[in-house]
């Protein structure tokens, strides 16, 4: 699959760091007006259309659009009207309490035969916070489908869509171009832009974080300095490839939390060419350079950060997405796994392949786990035993995966989280056999 790094090389210069810089792609040679971006032809009879991912004014570090050349404009389309979507939830939910307990889930089933859904039909909401009209928050889907989109089109106005594959691959057919995305990989569609999902698998299974506040942007590396994290030139946007398709088509939108529908009687991924800085992307996790500790002490794991979605507060993240890739583990005379913690932030994780180190039973590939602000977790009572008597070697880490969605909001379950038989009702037993080990003074 062809792609192109988008960047840091001499023509595409990183955005995700906000610099506002321009990149471009063109399927047919000067597709791409020059010197303005609307003319009063565009060549091979194209329309020139803006797509804005910010306010006209909003800073030029931080203004994010992109000029598409394409062969109808958005404007050709039917009306919407409703349509159902009984698992698909925003924030705020208020269907169902957010308990102070730690929650977790087995994995959720992929989908059978006889039972097809594509990629929108198989968006089940487990979580979310903030607000979708206000702009704040997250939504946390599972997506689970053993069906292409072949003749339906989908756009988020509510949020970007940093999508986690778990099982299976992907191919992302967007207006800008195609990616594909494998378990290991992540994928992220800009809010509002169209796209469809070719399934690569007989059947997928995966997260989506849809982020509905300020755009994910890479995190500052403070005092680790030029180096380390996810590195911009890892990062990689499609070649403009366009659809030149007629028939009966569905684009469908999700919209302040409702799914709509309206006829199209043509692909709206007749994009032949684009230039700007508002452009989907993909990153190989195994790309990210750990920073880890070689002294004493488990880091806080906002050393792991891959992307952050900043809030109003500085410091504070409307959402970060961190992976526990494989890593060494090397300290010395100290307590290696995660320690026991309590947090501000609230914490859902998912795990890709593997063990994750803190939770060795009962956390597998697939399923899930849900930590809000100030809930007590920490490492399983026999991980506990172990690492605090094994000998201090260096040890590697290997085939493992995890993720989390970090936010600063409560993170609440939907109902259907809550009810599902795959919550898992004994998860707090895992540390009911932590051991009282005081040798103070007992007089």
């Amino acid at each position: 699959m062809t792609t192109t790094n988008i960047f840091n090389n001499e023509n595409t210069l990183n955005y995700l760091n906000g610099f506002g810089n321009e990149f471009e792609s063109e399927a047919l040679p000067n597709a791409l007006p020059q010197g303005q971006f609307s003319p009063q032809k565009v060549n091979y009879g194209l329309y020139a259309e803006q797509f804005s991912a910010t306010a006209f004014t909003a800073p030029r570090a931080l203004n994010h659009r992109t000029w598409f050349y394409r062969i109808r404009p958005s404007v050709l389309q039917g009306e919407f009207t409703p349509i159902d979507h009984d698992l698909l939830r925003s924030a705020p939910i208020t269907e169902s309490q957010a308990p102070p307990n730690v929650l977790r889930w087995s994995p959720f089933p992929l989908p059978q035969a006889n039972d097809s859904q594509d990629f929108v039909d198989g968006l089940v909401t487990l979580a979310a916070n903030g607000d979708v009209a206000r702009q704040q928050g997250i939504g946390i889907h599972l997506y689970l489908a053993n069906a292409s989109m072949e003749q339906r089109f989908f756009y988020n106005a509510d949020g970007e869509m940093l999508i986690v594959p778990q099982s299976g691959g992907l191919r992302l057919h967007t207006e800008c171009g195609i990616l594909e995305i494998l378990p290991g990989e992540i994928g992220l569609i800009p809010r509002g832009m169209k796209f469809r999902v070719v399934l690569l698998d007989e059947s997928v299974r995966g997260y989506i974080c849809e982020n509905y506040g300020a755009a994910f942007q890479l995190p500052e590396r403070g005092p680790v300095g030029a180096n380390g994290f996810a590195n911009d030139r890892d990062f990689q946007a499609p070649v403009a490839a366009y659809e030149d398709r007629e028939g009966d088509f569905k684009l469908c939108s999700k919209f302040m939390g409702q799914l709509y529908q309206a006829d199209i009687d043509h692909s709206p991924l007749d994009v032949v060419a684009w230039v700007g800085n508002s452009v989907p992307f993909k990153y190989d996790l195994s790309r990210f350079n750990v920073i880890n500790t070689v002294s004493f002490d488990h880091p806080d794991p906002s050393i792991f950060t891959v992307l952050t979605s900043p809030s109003n507060q500085e410091g504070i993240a409307n959402v970060d997405f961190v992976i526990f890739p494989p890593r060494w583990m090397v300290a010395e005379n100290t307590f290696r796994p995660p320690w026991y913690h309590r947090n501000f932030m609230s914490e859902f994780m998912g795990l890709i392949r593997g063990v994750y180190d803190a939770k060795e039973e009962g956390f597998e590939p697939g399923g899930a786990s849900l930590h809000n602000c100030f809930a007590a977790h920490g490492p399983e009572a026999t991980v506990f035993e172990r690492a605090s008597t094994e000998a201090l070697k260096p040890k590697r880490y290997k085939d493992t995966l995890a993720f989390m969605f970090e936010s600063r909001y409560v993170i609440h379950p939907t109902a259907f989280a809550l009810n599902s038989p795959l919550r898992q009702p004994n998860y707090s037993q895992c540390w009911s056999s932590l051991k009282k080990h005081f040798t103070g003074d007992k007089s």
